[in-house]
């Protein structure tokens, strides 16, 4: 059932053939590789036997774009979409929503679940996110039996655990893994040097392994008091690169159209206007033409009053220069032109936060990371080589592009070491953020007995993970068990064991240092007093000097107590 314009990849043949054997899959692989293919088989599968399917989406954007894809290949009368701005033919045999929704319709037991065959979760890796994560667990468990479902996930390392928990809550899983990319990713440092005013660039690994002359771009270590340690930095030979100078260097490098991974949606705004500022002009009269065809056709049904609020003419000023912003706090027709203009490669360079990189088909020649950490909400933490993999996978076009390039800026709060170790890392493990909510437990109660709710809450991803680590210390524990048993048989014979041995081996130490001398009752006080003695710590002479008198005689010359002072305090 998919389009036979191009010739299918291993991993999707294996896809396919679960779902066609009725089959639940999760299909792991590298950003760009393909995955989709999958999912529209299970959707047209699913139209053909008159059944309908539900394609899920992280966010708006993506759910979105993947309305406007199945409407082209279904047809507007077959596909709706709900998302929290939209309610389009909710009533189709496929619709396209936020995973939220489809929790949501599950939860309030809804009449369009009757139907339902197959249910498509894209970026079902999205399940470790802190805040959101949860709801791919609950739809999961929660879903009525008979719904098959196909999971599309970024490479992650525990891709058979996932599987094995999907199995256990859904029934018999494929799990169909692809590592390699269908574009080749270079990844590159980009530093500017403060002497010549010049970008370097120089790869980030040679032969797999980190380039050596990388450490040489380290900012020098800082000590002394906290008020000093700028003035220190400020003495560094590197400095990060600007973005309107990353821009020109992309341009003169070749290596446009590119996405410019910001983590703030207020600097990506102001990253487009400074880039504008500068005079930066990366479109021709052609493509400025269609850009602007574009644009009007996506506020068309805005008044002027609106458009001068929203800063419209210089938004379009931005981007028919080829240039422009996208994030979730931009109104939808200004953000649909973007994605619009950047498929078409109309848009050489998008300031993007992380939202870009879940699943939206812009692909990029290029793509730069800024910076290595990001704000959480609460704090600030460090990419994870899994999230680093799915940023930089937007990098290289799949059939126009030899090799895709993922740019890292030079930072003094990293050193290189940081960039080339995400850069070189392979072990992207999945791990659950399923907890329990209010929403969740009071949907619980109302659906379920306390025993049954009790037992849904017990087959979240994370109470898998946690039986299965339990198992595994149970298993070390049964193997060194094992191993101490052994050795103790091993230490064992007919004429005894290693520990009688070893207790007639101290006898005879005993008995060679010969007869050991008597000790009294005040062995305890360090061995200074003998039989016959008092202990003056345990019997001091009351009102008098401390001393130590032999057993009928007088004390030693030596030990005789001196004569207290007159009028000295007793001690």
């Amino acid at each position: 059932m998919t389009d036979d314009a191009f010739t299918l990849d291993r991993f999707q043949l294996e896809a396919i053939a679960a779902i066609d054997a009725g089959h639940n899959v999760l299909v792991a692989a590298p950003t760009g590789s393909g995955k989709t293919v999958v999912a529209e088989h299970a959707v047209a599968r699913a139209l053909a036997e008159g059944r309908r399917a539900f394609y899920t989406t992280p966010i708006k954007a993506l759910s979105n774009q993947k309305y406007a894809d199945l409407v082209r290949r279904h047809g507007a009368d077959r596909v709706g979409l709900l998302t929290g701005d939209n309610a389009v033919n909710p009533d189709a045999g496929v619709v396209v929503m936020t995973t939220e929704v489809l929790r949501n319709m599950i939860y309030a037991g809804s009449a369009a679940l009757d139907d339902l065959a197959w249910v498509v979760l894209d970026e079902v890796h999205y399940l470790q996110d802190t805040y959101r994560g949860p709801v791919w667990e609950e739809v999961i468990v929660h879903a009525p039996t008979e719904v098959r479902f196909v999971c599309l996930s970024a490479t992650v390392s525990n891709a058979d655990e996932l599987a094995g928990w999907i199995a256990a809550a859904r029934g018999h899983t494929e799990t169909v893994v692809e590592h390699e990319r269908p574009v080749e990713l270079v990844n590159h440092y980009l530093v500017y040097e403060k002497a010549s005013g010049d970008l370097v660039q120089l790869p980030t690994l040679v032969g797999g392994r980190p380039n050596p002359e990388g450490d040489r771009f380290d900012a020098p270590a800082m000590d002394g008091p906290k008020h000093l340690r700028y003035k220190q930095r400020g003495r560094s030979l590197w400095g990060s690169p600007r973005r309107g100078e990353v821009i020109e260097h992309l341009a003169g490098s070749d290596l446009l159209p590119a996405i410019y991974f910001i983590f703030s949606r207020a600097a990506c705004d102001d990253a487009a206007r400074s880039v504008l500022e500068l005079g930066l002009r990366l479109t021709t009269h052609t493509e400025r033409l269609r850009i602007r065809a574009i644009a009007e056709h996506h506020v068309a049904h805005l008044g002027a009053e609106d458009l001068a609020v929203l800063g419209y003419d210089r938004w379009l000023a931005g981007l028919e220069a080829g240039v422009a912003a996208h994030h979730a706090g931009m109104v939808p027709p200004f953000k649909e032109a973007v994605e619009a203009c950047f498929v078409e490669g109309l848009v050489k360079a998008v300031f993007a936060t992380e939202t870009l990189a879940l699943g939206i088909n812009m692909p990029a020649r290029s793509v730069v990371v800024e910076t290595l950490s990001k704000f959480t909400g609460e704090t600030h933490e460090d990419l994870t080589p899994s999230q680093y993999t799915q940023l930089t996978g937007r990098a290289g076009r799949r059939g126009l592009d030899p090799v895709g390039h993922a740019l890292v800026l030079w930072s003094p709060w990293y050193g290189f070491d940081k960039v080339a170790a995400l850069a070189a890392s392979r072990e992207f493990v999945l791990r659950s953020a399923f907890r329990p909510t209010y929403n969740m437990v009071v949907n619980l109660v109302r659906r379920y007995d306390r025993d049954q709710a009790h037992e849904l809450l017990g087959r979240s991803f994370a109470q898998f993970q946690a039986d299965r680590s339990l198992g595994k210390l149970a298993h070390r524990r049964a193997s060194r068990q094992a191993l101490l048993a052994e050795a103790e048989a091993a230490a064992t014979c007919e004429r005894g064991d290693v520990d009688e041995y070893r207790t007639l081996r101290r006898g005879e130490r005993r008995a060679a240092r010969g007869p050991e001398p008597a000790r009294g009752p005040h062995h305890r006080c360090g061995g200074t007093a003998r039989a016959g003695r008092r202990d003056p710590l345990r019997h001091p002479p009351a009102g008098g000097p401390v001393g130590v008198v032999p057993q009928g005689g007088h004390p030693p010359p030596g030990d005789r107590p001196r004569r207290p002072r007159v009028g000295a305090r007793p001690r």
